[in-house]
């Protein structure tokens, strides 16, 4: 009898209803403490709670990683109905989610858990190559490991347009939210070996700065793997969307461009208006 394989993820892999739907894919929201009381990612708060709460308060979010014992009761669903597991999360070095759901997964003989090394659409990419390789018939460790060895090759990346939410998330200094907004600088946040740290500065307004961004990503087109691309996004207004969304479609790289809406753990620490454009690369990412 054939091996029953599912796909599973904490929600921080931001795929679109539809993909979700399409792939089968099955999320494990994150928790999110706001004013004093415990969310959960996409099921009772929304990125535009946390502006609006935001604008109201001047308070941001705390995510808290998934626990143990969460973990064990989310497996145990699918492990009961005879499925294996290959489950993803986001990087081990931005969470401890995926060490505890390590943890949860030694309970069982089939769960799989890949760190996929990101955030956003780019653990969302890991994700896709691994129903990839279960459409060419592979086993659930092989479907694994094979995800492992893509997370390497992600190259994910983001366009800020205030530091202020990163600032006040204790993820870049005061110095740098003034040098910024002096200069009216636009950082790329890019993320390499499972961290977030700053590329290119850009100036200028953002819905240019985002082209010169999309054309900067997109430049080796020998490196790119041509199957899919993600054009994600926190809030930002459906021209500035719409406007990357073609530009990527009219370089004819990719067989299919997602436009996505980044989480609310995104949202969180990034804030709004802010955009990505995620593929992978055949080279590693380093």
């Amino acid at each position: 009898m054939p091996e029953k394989i599912i796909i599973t993820s904490d929600s921080t892999t931001d795929l679109s209803p539809e993909l979700i739907e399409r792939y089968g894919v099955k999320i494990m929201p994150m928790a999110i403490t706001l004013g004093g009381k415990t969310y959960h990612d996409g099921v009772d708060l929304y990125p535009d709670d946390i502006y609006e709460y935001h604008r109201k308060f001047g308070e941001l979010p705390k995510t808290a990683a998934t626990n143990v014992a969460e973990g064990a009761d989310f497996f145990r669903q699918f492990v009961d109905e005879g499925y294996s597991v290959v489950h993803f999360t986001i990087s081990s070095d931005m969470s401890s989610t995926y060490n505890n759901t390590c943890i949860a997964a030694n309970e069982f003989e089939n769960v799989y858990v890949v760190d996929t090394r990101n955030l956003s659409t780019g653990g969302g990419l890991v994700l896709l190559a691994a129903c990839d390789l279960i459409k060419e018939g592979k086993s659930a460790k092989e479907v694994a490991e094979g995800a492992r060895a893509v997370a390497t090759h992600v190259d994910a990346s983001f366009v800020i347009d205030s530091l202020e939410y990163l600032y006040k998330g204790g993820r870049c200094s005061a110095l740098s939210v003034l040098g910024a907004n002096l200069l009216k600088l636009k950082p790329c946040i890019e993320v390499k070996n499972g961290v977030m740290g700053v590329g290119k500065k850009y100036r200028g307004k953002y819905a240019e700065v985002l082209k010169q961004y999309a054309e900067d990503r997109l430049a080796d087109r020998a490196d790119l793997v041509p199957t899919r691309v993600f054009v994600t996004h926190a809030g930002c207004s459906d021209e500035v969307v719409n406007s990357i969304a073609e530009l990527v479609k009219s370089k004819n790289i990719f067989k299919e461009v997602f436009v996505t809406r980044a989480g609310c753990t995104v949202s969180s620490h990034c804030g709004a208006n802010t955009l990505g454009v995620l593929f992978v690369r055949k080279s590693e990412v380093r």
